[in-house]
């Protein structure tokens, strides 16, 4: 029969990441592509399709395997979400099994390495999603930044950029982030830096980047900034309690995982470990695994079996 392979990938707007482990759990290779999260359009499916076979591609090469390699299991998460590239990828993989999921299950999985509970994503936008012990998932939040992804990075700008209009139009308060604003991106005023916004030179991510110059100013004392961040903070944990009231009792004690840049802030994940103190059985909890090794274990799970406490090699327990 020979050895069988697991292949679990996780593929974002910046890059792809793709790690391939054995029936016996052990991690073989891993592997780096470009972004994937996009293959609606024919340029975007020629990206997509090129991301997976270089990061397939290394992987297996780090592996000792040829790049033609039929897999078992494989998982991939996106993003994007799974809808336009199930098919593209039953093209160019071969796998007796194959599951195309979003980021949202890569990155529980991956946090809680296969245990129950719940994953806080926030990066650019903000999403809660958990899993009990039954199997039954559900979420909060993720609706995007028109209707939602509070407490994300590009919702945090937009509460700094609001706080800093209102100062530099005379009915806000004094703010440090009026200044630490422009210097970060050159305008000349509140109005411009504004207007720039709603303009293809300052797209979501690039905006969402700002969130470093709110964080620098909370750092540095100033109060509207601070508050922003304990604002964003108590948004997240509220999508963590939604959740928990969908697949948990309420006795039970839940880990929930933080996981994305914004947590980067020191304040914003200090803020939001005090509003989980507030939410009776929710206990916050540094990601255990990566989102790559979250597709991995999903992989596995696929066929019955879901690795834990991932090492060299790792053990595989059997389900049932």
């Amino acid at each position: 029969m020979g050895t069988r392979y697991f292949l679990g990938v996780d593929g974002g707007q910046s890059n792809t990441t793709a790690i391939i482990g054995d029936e016996n759990g052990r991690v073989l290779g891993l592997g780096l592509g470009g972004p994937s999260n996009h293959a609606g359009a024919v340029d975007g499916q020629a990206k997509f399709v090129d991301a997976i076979r270089a990061s397939v591609g290394a992987a297996c090469m780090q592996a000792g395997l040829e790049d033609w390699v039929r897999f078992s299991s494989s998982c991939l998460g996106f993003s994007g979400g799974p809808a336009d590239k199930q098919l593209l990828l039953g093209q160019i993989l071969a796998s007796d099994r194959l599951v195309v999921t979003d980021d949202a299950t890569i990155a529980l999985s991956g946090a809680l390495a296969g245990d129950p509970g719940i994953v806080i994503i926030a990066g650019t936008g903000s999403i809660a999603f958990g899993r009990n012990v039954q199997g039954r998932t559900a979420r909060a939040g993720g609706w995007g930044y028109l209707f939602g992804d509070e407490g994300g990075a590009f919702w945090i700008v937009r509460e700094a950029l609001r706080a800093a209009l209102r100062w530099e139009e005379g009915w806000g308060s004094p703010t440090a982030l009026r200044a630490i604003l422009l210097d970060g991106t050159g305008a000349r005023n509140m109005n411009d830096l504004m207007h720039r916004c709603y303009t293809a030179e300052f797209p979501r991510p690039r905006v969402a980047s700002l969130a470093l110059q709110v964080n620098y100013a909370a750092e540095a004392g100033d109060p509207l900034a601070r508050q922003i961040l304990r604002d964003a903070a108590r948004e997240l944990a509220v999508l963590a309690r939604a959740v928990r009231c969908q697949l948990f009792d309420a006795p039970e004690s839940v880990s929930c995982a933080y996981a994305g840049g914004v947590f980067h802030s020191r304040g914003l994940l200090s803020g939001f470990r005090e509003a989980l103190e507030g939410e009776p059985g929710l206990v916050a909890t540094a990601p255990v695994h990566d989102p790559a090794v979250g597709a991995l274990l999903e992989a596995y799970r696929s066929v019955g079996t879901i690795p834990y406490g991932i090492r060299q090699p790792f053990v595989v327990r059997r389900l049932g």
